[in-house]
């Protein structure tokens, strides 16, 4: 089999933090460990530094839509990144979001001619409702969605619950389960480090810490942790939380903590970059709360998991898939209350809580490493699949316009190489003309000054 070369797109990579560019970074740092080359497209962003990165990453246009999705958003449709992308010579694209991620993949499928493969990572139902007001608009969203989606050539999914998601939103094709991995390693760090990271918090040993960890937006079921939290506080159970990481809502919730009274025993951490730190809190923790029925894949509960922390979950939510009820997990249902209960059973059974933060240790883990090799060997199945006709043409109406658009960025580029090479001639031409005007120059000013030397020697020879 040929070395594989991918090309890996996706609307956010850092510095953008979420579980899809974490996602990606991992695809392309192990990808470029040995198993082949793969390179990052991803939209511009003017805090970004890619020097750090050992592979490389390619940027394109962007317009900054943090404030309305939480990321920038690409501007596909660049001839610029198409000409650099023609000449890489990849044989498989793997989109990584549905939406412009996407657009550039099927744009640069028409010229390249080679597979591509699109994960679905997040239930893209809630962003467009948050995103959008209009019923009627957000349903021909979702139609534009699917539609982009089926235009791959396999489609994988990182949960059964994402693909239920996917099938929810109209989606009628296959697709496959590729499990994402864990970049954090088995084991606790050292408790020094530990120390050292939690220094700045109010955590007395002896009592329960709670940690949550992600993007701080409200339908991560922030509100039912501090109701919760609130329940028990009322009840006169004495613990801590801390919630780390950074989102549009962060600062409601600061807020909302306060207003529940809440602020000597619950504390908000930015989000971090540096993974040993990620993993102290995680050491330092006795439980994570991730009471999310958004997320497709609950990264983050695989994360503690690592570590030996248990999890609290809602009972058939995607993030707790695979997880039993009192062996590898801790499931409630999707209400403060429920959380509140669990809490309250949990804090008096400690040996419980470490018991079943062991065993998820054991039984929930999967490394990037495994899941990376999986997604190659499936690489090879694709790409031998696709140069043997056994995808199906995707015609659909945005293909025509794909391939009128891709044609029209060819002309537009021939165009422009037309263009340019007049131009070039013309600054050939100028600077011909620019040399001729100097010799000339050079000629009339030697030709002036032999001139006053005749005059001279007339008037000397005569006067």
């Amino acid at each position: 089999m040929e070395k594989l070369n991918v090309c890996l797109v996706n609307d956010s990579f850092p510095p953008e933090i979420d579980g899809v560019a974490n996602a990606v970074v991992n695809y392309a740092g192990i990808i470029n460990g040995g198993r082949g080359s793969a390179t990052v497209v991803t939209p511009s962003n003017p805090q970004a530094d890619d020097s750090a990165f050992p592979f490389p990453v390619c940027r394109y246009p962007s317009l900054d839509t943090t404030r309305l999705v939480g990321y920038r958003a690409g501007l596909p449709f660049s001839p610029e990144i198409q000409r650099r992308l023609d000449e890489q010579g990849f044989n498989i694209i793997h989109s990584h979001c549905p939406i412009s991620s996407t657009l550039l993949s099927r744009l640069l499928r028409e010229r390249i001619d080679v597979p591509l493969v699109m994960t679905y990572h997040t239930k893209f139902d809630i962003d467009i409702a948050k995103a959008v007001s209009s019923k009627l608009l957000q349903e021909e969203a979702k139609r534009l969605l699917v539609e982009n989606i089926s235009a791959c050539d396999e489609v994988w999914t990182v949960s059964r619950g994402a693909g239920e998601n996917l099938r929810s939103l109209g989606y009628q094709g296959d697709y496959l389960i590729m499990p994402n991995g864990v970049d954090l390693p088995r084991g606790r760090v050292d408790e020094e480090l530990v120390a050292q990271t939690c220094r700045d918090y109010d955590l007395p040993e002896g009592l329960p810490v709670f940690l949550f960890l992600g993007r701080m937006m409200w339908y991560k079921g922030i509100r039912i942790i501090l109701d919760a939290l609130k329940e028990l506080a009322e009840g006169g159970r004495d613990f801590r939380m801390v919630f780390v990481g950074g989102g549009a809502d962060r600062d409601e919730i600061v807020e909302y903590s306060k207003k529940l009274g809440l602020a000597e025993k619950v504390f908000f951490c930015p989000a971090i970059h540096d993974r040993n730190i990620v993993r102290a809190w995680y050491c330092r923790a006795d439980l994570f709360l991730f009471p999310s029925s958004f997320d497709t894949n609950g990264l983050v509960v695989r994360e503690a998991a690592a570590c030996g922390l248990a999890s609290v979950l809602i009972r058939g939510s995607c993030a707790a898939e695979d997880v039993e009820d009192g062996e590898t997990g801790f499931l409630i249902e999707e209400n403060s209350g429920s959380m509140a209960e669990k809490l309250e059973t949990l804090c008096r059974c400690p040996e419980t809580v470490k018991r079943v933060g062991t065993q998820a240790q054991s039984r929930l883990y999967i490394s990037w490493e495994e899941a990376v090799e999986k997604a190659c060997r499936r690489y090879e199945t694709v790409i031998d699949n696709y140069r043997r006709g056994l995808y199906p043409q995707h015609e659909r109406p945005s293909d025509d316009f794909i391939r009128a658009l891709s044609n029209s960025m060819e002309l537009w580029d021939e165009y422009r190489e037309r263009q340019r090479e007049r131009f070039m001639d013309l600054k050939r031409e100028y600077r011909d003309l620019k040399e001729e005007y100097r010799e000339l120059r050079e000629e009339m000013s030697s030709s002036r000054q032999k001139l006053k030397e005749s005059i001279a020697q007339y008037f000397e020879r005569f006067m």
